[in-house]
């Protein structure tokens, strides 16, 4: 068994292509009308769906609200430099609304993100070398 994907529904499409792919750096899978349900699904994710978990973007045409509710949490996403990510998201317009650094109680370095949405997503910055981040290690390096 593998995780496939996770589902979220979207009031506009346009924009929640343009957060994924162009300021997350996913890509457009696949996308597909449904005229007769009145929906689109459209996928998104850093590799093929054989071997990736993605995300499924589901558009209801003619709904442009939801109701967040408490229950769901958020997304992540493990970004080599999170400072580079977010400044790099911050650029194109998108929304930081927890900047990096350490998470509470600990010292992974975290920040959240919002989608056109408000679907929360968690940055985290991906350690390798012995617990150093990619950037620390190529800097040891050097």
């Amino acid at each position: 068994m593998r995780l496939l994907h996770t589902m979220i529904r979207v009031k506009n499409l346009e924009e929640s292509l343009k957060f994924y792919c162009d300021l997350l750096g996913m890509k457009l899978l696949r996308q597909k009308d449904y005229p007769g349900g009145e929906f689109t699904l459209a996928f998104v994710g850093y590799g093929d769906e054989s071997d990736h978990s993605v995300i499924e973007l589901t558009y209801n045409w003619g709904v442009g609200e939801y109701e967040m509710g408490d229950a769901f949490g958020h997304i992540a996403i493990g970004v080599a430099d999170i400072y580079k990510t977010c400044d790099g998201i911050k650029a194109q317009g998108g929304k930081v609304s927890r900047e990096p650094g350490p998470m509470k109680h600990g010292t992974t370095v975290i920040a959240f993100v919002e989608d056109p949405n408000g679907y929360k997503v968690e940055l985290i910055e991906m350690k390798t070398q012995g617990n150093k981040t990619e950037k620390e290690a190529a800097a040891a390096a050097n």
